[in-house]
């Protein structure tokens, strides 16, 4: 990658309906590289996709927490199963496998006291391999993006 294609993915992580014309424009070059150029990103998949940011609390999501997940067995089989049965979740729009106290780290996003406890009582509980659950619940976001540093 160039410092081209940088300048392409920064701009697409600012706007992502931003025209190829519009990035041409900006970064001085003519439309037919800057077309090859985002062509060869996506290709490559380092351009996945192309999301519409929605506003979480105006879709009753107005609560999100994240939750630190230990697990009973660490056998190969049983971390795959538990990876398996959470991707399941729609309610869980991130989930991480850590290194420390717990095991994987899961941002769910619900939309109240009454869903949360839904959740973690229909659904999670009934996975067997949890031996743990610790819930942060946020209070307000400080800082929110999607975009990834390109330096």
């Amino acid at each position: 990658m160039d410092v081209n294609d940088k300048k392409i993915l920064q701009l697409l992580q600012e706007n992502a309906r931003l025209t190829n014309k519009e990035i041409a424009d900006k970064l001085g070059l003519s439309l037919t590289p800057v077309y090859e150029r985002i062509k060869r990103l996506e290709k490559q998949q380092i351009i996945r996709g192309y999301v519409a940011l929605v506003d979480r609390k105006k879709v009753e999501k107005g609560l999100m927490a994240f939750l630190s997940v230990s697990l009973k067995e660490h056998s190969q089989k049983a971390l795959i199963n538990f990876q398996q049965e959470i991707m399941l979740f729609p309610k869980v729009t991130e989930c991480y496998h850590i290194a420390g106290q717990y095991d994987f780290l899961l941002k769910i996003l619900v939309k109240d006291m009454q869903d949360y406890h839904d959740f973690t009582f229909n659904r999670l509980a009934s996975l067997d391999n949890i031996a743990h659950v610790q819930t942060d619940f946020v209070m307000n976001d400080l800082k929110y993006s999607t975009a990834i540093p390109i330096e």
